[in-house]
């Protein structure tokens, strides 16, 4: 099932080079097809819980799904790098 742009997703894994966790929440912007055929890449834009935008990272489509109706969503501190 393909997620359709601008829906929000969760994380299905953490993204340590992002300072993502897994069940972060972010919104689909944009579909990046992979240059070899492989799988293809996802454009996410991640927010804060005061909806300010606060990046934009590329993951690959297995590492995200939908949010379901029987899902809490969350709010944890952001890492801040030093």
């Amino acid at each position: 099932m393909k997620i359709e742009l601008y829906q929000r997703v969760a994380l299905r894994r953490d993204l340590d080079e992002h300072r993502l966790k897994k069940g972060d929440v972010a919104t689909l912007v944009d579909r990046v097809p992979h240059p070899s055929g492989g799988e293809d890449g996802c454009v996410l834009e991640i927010f804060n819980a005061l909806e300010e935008s606060v990046g934009v990272v590329v993951v690959r489509e297995s590492d995200i799904e939908p949010l379901n109706a029987n899902e809490m969503p969350a709010v944890r501190p952001m890492i801040v790098a030093r």
